[in-house]
């Protein structure tokens, strides 16, 4: 992502999810049915020219819009911010609903985009040929645009596979070792808290997306989807994991109490009082822009470990962009998706501070290459690219993540006030989803 990571990561208000909720309008080119679009389709469409909208908050996909007008000037890209994530979802759904005002192309970020593709509110990219572009992004992202055997309901813009972001000047001075291992992570914690009270290894206040992305890396699999029927399940190995091993961080109040993407943490992350961050790929912008005063001090390496000499990851953020079912202009505006996707709009993100989720481009020679000054000259595409490779396979979002997201601080959050602890926390969550599930319609165990 590169967006504003504080408006991208906000767990924002819920959504409802209807089951029998449908498309708005009607399909024209590339309906239920139709032969998958051939290059001359889209070529004809853009030389035919039209108009489409298009939702999304990216910054960076203004100059790729402006390109694309540029290339093909019969077509006009109408670009609209109807708002950060769950803003747009809900204006979204509420436009589908209304069955006017509906966008032809919205970005969703992967967490959210099942609700969307369960309600059939958005178009199946296979039935354009987007099925053949899988060997074009890395897995992870590619796993989170599918539904089911065969559907593809949208392309991905961008990835977070994570890494562990350090302040090499903190943890030279205190002589801590670049940990390999979350047992090794643990005891820099403690060491470096011992030796300055105001450092702390990382911020943690609660946060939904952090919490399942580390569960991920762990191996779990809470939430297992099979059309409506549902299962939430976070005792399983994968999270219980995560909550035994976090804990000892907040029972020892090792964590600064700091809320991500706050002034304070930008001024922690600045002198040094919070030391690391494991986050997404995308984070390496919102270093260099918002805590410039400690340029050339941090460094990336490999996320940590639960097991000596395991090479997993997770994905932490990402977005797509996704046709609505009710556009009537989808041959267009696929030949939109492309272009920004899988064509020249990615290098023009990239170039802006987007980390890629295509193969080719996090393959390049000059993308893992790049020396990063902020970094000190650190080749830092290399980890984050190898990161992608590693991300542990089979997770799914629910249907309604969206909401489940929203009551976190509700219940997991408890265990960074109060002696609640995760575990029990991840249980009131899993309850709280579980009942919202039931109250929706699906059916949830």
């Amino acid at each position: 992502m590169s967006i504003s990571r504080r408006q991208a990561l906000l767990m924002g208000a819920a959504l409802s999810v209807s089951l029998t909720a449908g498309a708005c309008g009607s399909s024209d080119d590339g309906g239920s049915g139709a032969e998958p679009l051939s290059d001359a389709d889209l070529r004809a469409a853009l030389k035919a020219g039209g108009s489409i909208t298009v939702w999304s908050w990216n910054e960076p996909m203004k100059q790729v819009a402006e390109d694309f007008m540029a290339k093909y000037p019969k077509v006009k890209v109408d670009l609209v911010n109807a708002g950060t994530n769950t803003d747009e979802y809900t204006a979204l759904q509420n436009a589908i609903k209304a069955g006017k005002g509906v966008p032809d192309v919205a970005m969703i970020e992967y967490y959210a985009l099942p609700q969307f593709t369960l309600a059939k509110s958005l178009a199946d990219l296979s039935e354009l040929g987007a099925d053949k572009l899988k060997s074009a992004f890395t897995p992870g992202p590619w796993n989170a645009v599918r539904a089911g055997t065969d559907g593809v309901y949208g392309l991905p813009v961008d990835s977070g596979p994570m890494a562990l972001f350090y302040n090499k000047e903190v943890f030279d001075k205190h002589k801590i070792k670049v940990p390999e291992t979350w047992e090794e992570y643990f005891a820099a914690a403690e060491k470096l808290h011992a030796a300055d009270p105001k450092a702390y290894i990382t911020n943690d206040t609660g946060d939904a997306g952090f919490t399942t992305s580390m569960i991920w890396q762990a191996g779990g699999k809470p939430y297992t989807i099979d059309g409506t029927d549902v299962g939430v399940d976070f005792a399983d190995a994968g999270s219980r994991k995560f909550a035994a091993g976090w804990q000892r961080l907040i029972d020892d109040k090792l964590l600064a109490p700091v809320t991500s993407w706050a002034d304070e943490w930008y001024k922690g992350l600045g002198d040094g009082s919070i030391a690391t961050l494991v986050i997404g790929a995308w984070m390496p912008s919102s270093l260099q822009s918002g805590v410039k005063t400690a340029a050339g001090k941090w460094r990336v390496a490999p996320m940590p470990q639960w097991e000596s000499g395991a090479a997993k990851s997770a994905e932490n953020g990402g977005s797509s962009l996704a046709i609505t079912q009710a556009s009537d202009k989808k041959t267009l505006a696929y030949a939109f998706l492309k272009y920004a996707t899988v064509e020249a709009g990615v290098q023009t993100r990239i170039d802006q501070g987007t980390f890629p989720a295509t193969t080719e481009h996090l393959g390049s020679r000059a993308f893992r290459n790049k020396k990063v000054a902020y970094f000190g000259g650190q080749r830092i595409n290399q980890v984050l690219a190898e990161s992608a490779k590693q991300v542990v396979p089979g997770w799914s979002y629910l249907p309604y993540q969206v909401y489940a997201n929203s009551v976190f601080n509700d219940t997991v959050g408890k265990a960074y006030v109060s002696g609640t602890s995760l575990q029990q926390g991840l249980k009131s969550w899993q309850e709280a989803s579980v009942k919202y599930g039931k109250e929706q319609g699906f059916t949830v165990k």
